[in-house]
Formats: structure tokens, sequence, C-alpha cells
């Protein structure tokens, strides 16, 4: 048999009993398995094995043995009976062994019982126990198996019972403590009785709910701060605070504790934002809202209310200030961007509490900009030097502007807006240059004045702008043909001729710098004309000291030393005598300079004139020219007389006719001369200083020579004449003193042909049928053609038979002789007929139809439209008759029944007569 020393079997080599070698345990090894091996003596030995199991049967040789050596317990004396009190184990190796447990001592009046129950002893109370009669069991219990046993003893202590709880004062309580009360604060105690003693009186207090901030003294019930409180966190706390004894059971009371934190001011004000920024437009009226701080403070009460400041800060001096409740910034003053663009300012927010806290930010304004300022020039005027004939297109200059304002409010656009016309110049629109767009002539224009305009819509602001030209040497000497119209009037009681420098040559050469030399080339051979070569002055040689007239023509040339020019002079002495003065008038013209009509209007003038006179050009003497110096316009008077048609010597217009024609023909005179002839003015005869029926002339006498005028081409010496006056007795009138009026009728002048009417100063005859002419002398069926006969341009042919007929021209004229008695007026025309020039009676008679409201029949009055004057008219369909002679106006309007505009003939006759 294999096996080490320990094993417990043994073989018998010869027989093959195997025995118990040692003693066995089953507890310890219940199994054997080994083998066995045969062998005999033979050579080869020769063998055979088999496998052994031996299984050690149980014999009842262990004892059960509690786990516990004594077991020690308290119960309370109100135990419930049949409650359990301990349970009991006892261990028994041997196998199918049954423990049983039983109360072999201690068990005084039997109040436990014990049972055997799942292997264990399940000791539990039979009878009411009474802690007065019994304070403790000491049992002693035993577990056999039948042979074999165990004790153990147990100890149990009767308690009293715990029949009363502990009780808190209140089943509420409210505290109060400040936030910054450090770690560690008592903050209340509270407590609970019990009416019990000992463990069941001893009282244990517990916070129900884990809350970090607080603990409880289990012993004490103090209630004391384990973190720093924080009102902003949490601003009141609910403790659930249960007290329990220590008795068995145990019983508990449950109170709350309120915890009210009180703030103290441990925050200071905090601004939503970290920095503020807003804008608001430069011309925003005062107090207008820019914008609003928000600031919170996590305090309560007055330590959480805000106030809003800049005090201590930065109010951007004084342009703002802070509503201190809502925190809105408005603007306290008018702002500017172009002084301050961006204001930096710094408030607070200051809470009430004590101390106060308060929290600062930064602000930034920005002032945004508006178009509240023109562009500005340098100056309000510039002078620009330019040289002439710069290339076209150069820029000659730059204008610039400046606007204080920003962004498209500081855009400037420029542009001239003032004397560029013609569109000499161009100014770019965005940067100022100023281009010269056509070539620049000194000698044309030495200077430009534009007005420029910087515009920043919609304000604009303007400089001038002088632009000189810078003369260069270019150009030649200026000299038009002239003449010297000298007027001489000779007269022995004074010595009128000119002496001395009666003007110059009217040369110029446009380049400012250049000196002109003068000389006559040809014509002044006799010296007639004196000359200074280095000024170009003229006097007048005393040879023309006489009283011939003279027309003489001379070739001038004048040089400026590069270039040289001639040109024709006319020398024209006219001898003024007294009939040209006292045949002359003098004309006004409106809106004239003597320089003016010197050059060119003066031929023009004599044009126009000579055409209304029906006389030569050479035939008008125009000796003055004078600036009238009675009004306060410029008006020239014009004096002249001239020679009547067909050129008979020395024979003028007597100045009445002059002056008639004149004032009849202004419009013609005027489309010719291009002159606007005004009315005559009122002449001496207004005064009517004659006596009787004697009639006064206004005559010009000789008064003075004047110095020369000069224009660019004439140089005139004009005769300054004196108004005067004669009476003569007119025609029809006589006496030593023209005291007597004639009927010129008394020699029967018409003879028996015709009636002779007797008019004021002359007569009229009315021929008989068959009869005409001046005297009613022709008769038209026995008389031959004469002069005159056929009015109208009619032509007058002879009849074989004798006497003649005129033949008219196409249009409405009136047989025999042509005549035009009826005459029709389309609107704006009339008709000219030479004055009335009775002053002591008349009649008028005419006959008309017309259906207008409105209009003027006949006007006859002075040269000038003042005072003496006749007007017969219609005025809203009535005749009237208007008239004056010198002083007041009468006016005479007789009623028409059913008016006078009805389109039939009516007839009207004016008869006036001087007493």
């Amino acid at each position: 048999v294999a096996g080490d020393s320990g094993f417990p079997f043994q073989i018998n080599n010869s027989t093959g009993w195997i025995t118990v070698a040692a003693e066995l345990d089953r507890e310890t090894v219940e199994n054997y398995h080994f083998g066995v091996e045969a062998r005999d003596h033979g050579v080869p030995v020769m063998t055979s094995s088999a496998s052994v199991s031996i299984t050690v049967l149980d014999v009842n040789d262990n004892n059960p043995t509690f786990t516990e050596k004594v077991y020690h317990l308290r119960l309370n004396e109100d135990a419930a009976v049949g409650s359990s009190v301990l349970t009991l184990t006892a261990v028994d190796r041997d196998v199918n062994s049954i423990v049983t447990y039983q109360i072999t001592s201690g068990n005084t009046r039997n109040r436990f019982a014990i049972t055997s129950q799942s292997g264990g002893g399940l000791i539990t109370l039979a009878l009411p126990l009474d802690y007065k009669q019994e304070r403790q069991y000491v049992l002693t219990v035993t577990a056999s198996d039948g042979t074999r046993f165990d004790t153990v003893q147990v100890f149990i202590n009767i308690t009293d019972a715990n029949t009363h709880r502990p009780v808190f004062q209140s089943s509420h309580y409210t505290v109060s403590v400040s936030e910054d009360k450090p770690i560690g604060t008592s903050i209340v105690t509270i407590s609970a009785t019990d009416e019990d003693t000992g463990e069941n009186a001893r009282i244990t207090y517990i916070l129900d709910d884990n809350i970090p901030q607080f603990r409880i003294d289990p012993d004490t019930g103090t209630i004391t701060t384990l973190m720093e409180l924080d009102y902003e966190d949490q601003a009141s706390y609910t403790l659930a605070i249960t007290a329990h004894d220590n008795g068995i059971p145990q019983k508990s009371d449950t109170t709350y504790v309120e915890i009210l934190i009180l703030d103290a001011n441990d925050n200071a004000p905090r601004f939503l934002r970290d920095r503020y920024q807003g804008s608001v437009f430069e011309d925003v009226p005062l107090s207008t809202s820019v914008l609003q701080l928000s600031a919170t403070d996590r305090d309560s009460g007055l330590n959480g209310r805000l106030l809003y400041t800049f005090q201590g800060g930065d109010d951007g001096d004084g342009d703002f200030y802070i509503e201190p409740t809502s925190g809105v910034i408005r603007t306290l003053r008018k702002l500017d961007r172009e002084n301050v663009a961006v204001y930096s300012l710094r408030a607070f927010a200051v809470d009430r509490g004590s101390p106060p806290l308060k929290a600062s930010v930064d602000i930034q304004v920005t002032v945004l900009d508006i178009n509240d300022n023109p562009p500005v020039f340098e100056k309000d005027e510039f002078d620009i030097f330019v040289e002439e004939n710069s290339p076209v297109g150069s820029i000659v200059a730059r204008i610039s502007a400046a606007d204080p304002d920003e962004g498209t409010n500081a855009q400037i656009m420029y542009q001239i807006v003032e004397g560029n016309i013609p569109e000499v110049f161009q100014l770019d629109l965005l940067n100022g240059d100023l281009t010269a767009l056509m070539d620049l002539d000194y000698e044309s224009r030495t200077e430009y004045v534009i007005v420029v305009q910087a515009t920043s819509a919609p304000l604009v602001s303007r400089a001038t702008v002088h632009i000189r030209l810078l003369d260069q040497n270019d150009n030649p000497p200026v000299l038009q043909d002239f003449q010297i119209l000298f007027n001489n009037y000779v007269t022995n009681k004074s010595n009128s001729f000119p002496s001395g420098v009666i003007g110059k040559i009217p040369a110029h050469d446009p380049d400012v710098s250049d000196s002109l030399a003068y000389t006559f080339v040809q014509g002044n051979e006799l010296n007639l004309l004196l000359l200074d070569s280095a000024t170009g002055e003229l006097k007048l040689s005393r040879d023309l000291d006489n009283n011939r007239p003279l027309e003489a023509l001379m070739k001038v040339s004048v040089s400026d030393g590069i270039h040289s020019v001639t040109a024709v002079c006319t020398l024209r002495v006219t001898i003024i005598t007294d009939d040209m003065l006292t045949n002359s008038i003098t004309v006004r013209l409106e809106n004239m300079s003597q320089e003016r009509f010197l050059s060119p209007l003066l031929s023009l003038f004599v044009e126009g004139v000579a055409t209304v006179l029906s006389t030569a050009k050479d035939g008008i003497f125009v000796f003055n020219i004078q600036n009238d110096t009675d009004v306060s316009s410029n008006i020239l008077n014009v004096t002249f007389s001239a020679l009547l048609p067909g050129g008979i010597r020395n024979k003028f217009f007597p100045s009445e006719d002059l002056q008639e024609q004149i004032y009849l023909n202004r419009t013609l005179l005027t489309m010719i001369s291009t002159q606007r002839v005004l009315p005559f003015d009122d002449n001496i005869c207004l005064r009517e200083p004659c006596e009787n029926y004697m009639k006064c002339v206004s005559v010009l006498k000789f008064d003075s020579s004047a110095p020369f005028i000069s224009s660019n081409t004439v140089l005139f010496r004009p005769i300054h004449p004196i108004n005067g006056l004669r009476c003569r007795c007119p025609p029809g009138f006589t006496g030593d003193y023209c005291e007597t009026e004639i009927d010129l009728c008394y020699s029967n002048p018409c003879g028996s042909n015709g009636l002779c009417r007797s008019r004021e100063g002359g007569y009229t005859c009315e021929c008989y049928e068959d009869y005409t002419g001046e005297y009613c002398e022709v008769n038209a069926r026995s008389g031959r053609c004469a002069p005159g006969v056929c009015k109208n341009g009619g032509t007058c042919v002879n009849l074989l038979i004798g006497g003649f007929k005129c033949e008219c021209p196409p249009g409405e004229y009136e047989r025999p002789y042509c005549e035009m008695t009826t005459r029709s007026f389309p609107p704006q025309s009339f008709i000219t007929f030479k004055g009335l020039r009775q002053r002591f009676h008349f009649t008028v008679s005419l006959m008309f139809a017309t259906r207008e409201r409105n209009a003027l029949l006949l006007y006859n009055g002075r040269f000038n439209e003042k005072h003496d004057f006749i007007a017969l008219e219609i005025i809203e369909e009535q005749i009237q008759l208007t008239f004056s002679a010198g002083d007041t106006t009468t006016t005479v309007a007789p009623f028409v029944p059913g008016g006078v505009s009805d389109g039939q003939w009516h007839s009207v006759q004016v008869q006036y007569y001087n007493k």
C-alpha cells in the first residue's frame, strides 16, 4: 500500500488484510482513496494493482458548541409577551446530529421560554416583565445533541419602559441672523423636555435634512453656522429638528426652525455691462436720451436700492446729466461734433447702505455728425495771377474749402455760380481745380471775377475769385479812323479859339506796358494840327482861327516799337452862325452819354434827322451835346439846326417847324438812329411873356465855347447856347402892340367860286362843286391840270372836251380829287397831322363809327404831353372831352342815350373861344 507515515491504514503483506493503523476522525477526513499492488516472487516479477476507497463512518464524538461564550442584552420591561428576545446558536460537527436548547437555570418566575428553531435557540418573552421585581436575569442555556451538551450564560438587563417622548416648547421657531456673521456663530439653542429618566430622558438633537450651512449640537441643541451665509443666494432656511431620547424604543419630537437671513450691505452694485457705448446726433434738442445704464445690487432694501450719478466721475464737462433713478443719460447742453466728437464719461451706481457701496462704469458717447457746418473757404476773396495766352485746358489754380463735418457730410462739390458767362473757366466738381476753357487775352480782359460755391448739401458758402491776367507784349496798337469836329463861333466880343490841348489821338495798345509813338505821315503838311509825338496830344493851329469852314484828310501812324498802325484823321471845321442858333432845337436822348453818342451814334443820329426832314446829311449841323443836369437820369441834350431841302444856301428850318417835324416823327427817328428821343422839354415861352396877341418864339443864342469832348473816334468841340425868346405879331393880327385881330376874309380871297371861312391867323376856302385849288380858282370842267390838284398820289388827266379828271390809286379814295375823308383804324394804330396852332379860337368837327367801348378820337397838345392839350375820347361808350389851358384840367361829358359804340355814324363838333 502506498502511503506516508501519517497514513491511518496498513495492509498485511501475506494476507492482504487492510487494517486501521491510526485513529480516524471523520470530521477531519471523511474519505480515503489509495491503490494496492500484488506481486509474485517469480522472475520476472509479475504484478497487479487495484484501487481502494474507504469511507469513514460518523460516531457521536463532538459536543455542541455555542458561537458566543456569553450573551449580554437589555430588554425593556414593556416588551410584549411572545416577542423575541435573543437567538442563540450552537454548532455540532457531527453529522445528522439534532441540537436541542433549554433554559436550565436563572429563569425566575419562568418569564422566558426557549424553542429550537432553524438550528438555533430562540428565547422569547413568556410572561410580562416587571422592572421593579427583577432588573436582571442570568439564564443558563444548555444545547444537547442527546448525548453531549454545552452551556452558555445569557445576561438580560431589564430596563425601565420609555413611556414619555421628548417635547419641544414650540412646533415652529423663527430666528434672524445677519449674513455677515462669521462661521461658527451660534444662532439659536432649542430644547425639548422628557419626563422619563435616565437614558430615556437623555435627548439627542439631529437635523433631519442635510443643510450644509448649519449644524446642531446633538446634546445642547445649539444651532451654529458651518459656512458663510449669503442673503443674496438664499434669504431664509427652514430646518427640521428632531429630538429623540435614548430609551428603547426611542421616542422623538420634531420642530421647525425658520432662519431668516438679514441682509448686510456686502454687495457692491454691478453694472450689466463692463462698458457702455452710445451715440447721439449733434443737433438733438436738450434732454435727449442717449442711453440707459442698468446696474444690479444683490442686497435688498436700501442696501440694494441704487442711485446713478456722475459725481466723482466724468460728465463731459457738463454736457450730459444722468437721471438718478432710471440711469438714463441725457444731453444737458448743445452738442457740437466738430468740437467734441467722442465723450469718455464715467458714471457711478451707488447703493443706499451704510456705508454706501458703489461701482463705476465707463461710457463712450459718439456724437454723430449732421451737416450743420457749411464748407469754409480760407478767404472770402482770392487773387489768382495767370499769364495770358495760357494753354487751353491748363489748370490755373486749385480752389479748396474745408468742411469740419465728417463722412458724406464733409463731401464738397465745387461750382462757379457767378461771373462765368461766357464759360471761360471750369471748376472741377470734386477737387476744385480751375481750368481755362479758352484763350486768356489780357487785352480783351484783364481780370475775371467769378464767384465759386462750395456745396455740402444743403449748406453752401461762396468766395469771390479775382483772376488777374499778366500782360504779355503780343498786340499791336489799336487806332480807328477818327474825326475832329471843330464847331467855331466867331465873335469879336471874346476870344473863344481853343489854344490848348484839344485831346489826343484816340489810339491805345492792349499791352499796357507798351509806349506809343505818334506821327502824321500824310495830309498835315500845313501843320493845321500840332502833335506831341510822345503823348499823342493835339492842338489846333492858329491858322484855323477864322470864319472859313474846312475839311481836311490826314493819315496818322502809331507805333509801339514793334508794330505800327495807321488811320485816317478827318478835320472838319464848321462855322456856327447866329442864324443857326436861332433856328435850332434841342432834343433829349434817353440813357445816353456824350461818349456813346459821339461813337458811334452821331452819324446814325444825323442820318435819322436827315431822313425825317427829307434833307441832305451834310445839311444837319450838330453843334452841341450836353448832359442834362436838371434830372437824375442819364439824359443827353443834343442841339442842331438843319438846312431846308433844295440846296438853298443858309436857309434853315424854322425852329417851330423843326421841332414839330422831329416830334411827330420820333418813332422813325428812333428806328433809324437807334436812340429813343424823349418829348421836348418846356421852353421859355411856357410862361407866355408876350403881350396881347403877340406870339412867343423860343430862340437860342451863343453863350460860350466849351472844351473838346472826346470818344474813341471823335473829338467834338461843342458850342453852348442859351435860351432866349422873341415876340412877334402873327398873321391875322395888327396894331402897334398886336392888339387887334383881322378877319382875313375881308378881301374875299376865295372869289365867287368858294366860301371863305375865317380862322385864327388865316382863312380856309370851301370850294363850290367843280371848283378846287387853294383859292377855288381851278375849274374841273374847263380848266387844265395844275400841280397838286389831285391828292394822295392821284394822276391828273386833261380831257379832250376840256377840263380834267383825277385817276386815283387803288384804295378807298374819294372822287373827284382822290381825297380821303374816311379812314378805319385797327387796334393800336393812329394817324398824325400838323398840330393846331390856334391859341384863341378854333372849330374841330368829325364823324366816327365804332363798337369799341373805350377809344381815343383826337389829341392835340404840347410836344412833351404836358400842360395845354385837348383830348376827345370814348369812355364806357360815352363821348368825353378833356382839355387844359396850362393850369387845371376840365372834362366835358355829354350823355348820349344808348352810347356811341353802336357801329353807327356819329358827328361831334368842338368849338373853342378864348374870351
